[in-house]
C-alpha cells in the first residue's frame, strides 16, 4: 500500500515538472541497451565536436563540429526524455574508446587534426551509429525507442554525408 502511494506521489511530482513517469514501465534489456548506446553516440559527438571547435583553424571543420554539438545535444535531450519516461539510467560521459580518441585528437594540430577528427568522429563514427540506428528501427520492441531511432537516423545519415564531403575536401 505504501509503495503504491509513493509511486503515485512520484508520478504527480514528475508530471508537475513535465517529466513523464510510468509506474510500471518495463523495457527489455536489449532496448535499454539500445537507448544507452544512442546516448553514448550523442555524448561522443558532442565531446569530439567541442575539441574540434577549439582546435581546428579550418572554418568548414569548425562549422561541421558546431553542427555536431548542436544536433547531438538535441538528440541527447530527446534520448534523456525517453530514458526518464522508461526509468532508464544513461551514461553521462563518453565511453573508453571515445575518451581515447579524444586524447589522441588533443595531441594533433592543423590539417593532421582536421583529417583525424573528420575521419574518426565524422565518417567512421557516423557510419557505425547509422548502421545501429537502422537496426534499432526494426529491432527495438519499445515503440518510443523505435520512434527515437527513426527520428535520429536521417540526421545521422546527413552528418555522415557531410563528413564524407568534408573529408574529400581535406585531401
Amino acid at each position: 500500500m505504501k509503495t503504491n502511494r509513493l509511486l503515485a506521489a512520484l508520478s504527480l511530482a514528475f508530471a508537475a515538472t513535465g517529466v513523464a513517469f510510468a509506474q510500471n514501465a518495463t523495457v527489455a534489456k536489449a532496448d535499454a541497451d539500445r537507448l544507452a548506446a544512442i546516448a553514448q553516440a550523442n555524448l561522443a559527438e558532442i565531446a569530439a565536436g567541442k575539441i574540434a571547435v577549439e582546435k581546428s583553424a579550418n572554418p568548414d571543420v569548425k562549422a561541421f563540429a558546431q553542427k555536431m554539438i548542436d544536433d547531438h545535444t538535441t538528440g541527447l535531450d530527446e534520448t534523456k526524455k525517453v530514458a526518464a519516461a522508461k526509468n532508464i539510467t544513461l551514461p553521462t560521459s563518453p565511453d573508453a574508446a571515445h575518451q581515447k580518441m579524444a586524447a589522441e585528437l588533443q595531441k594533433l594540430s592543423g590539417t593532421e587534426f582536421d583529417k583525424a577528427y573528420i575521419s574518426q568522429g565524422g565518417v567512421a563514427d557516423h557510419a557505425k551509429v547509422h548502421a545501429k540506428l537502422k537496426k534499432d528501427m526494426t529491432g527495438a520492441k519499445d515503440a518510443d525507442i523505435k520512434a527515437l531511432a527513426t527520428k535520429l537516423e536521417p540526421i545521422v545519415a546527413e552528418h555522415g554525408d557531410m563528413a564524407k564531403k568534408l573529408q574529400a575536401s581535406l585531401k
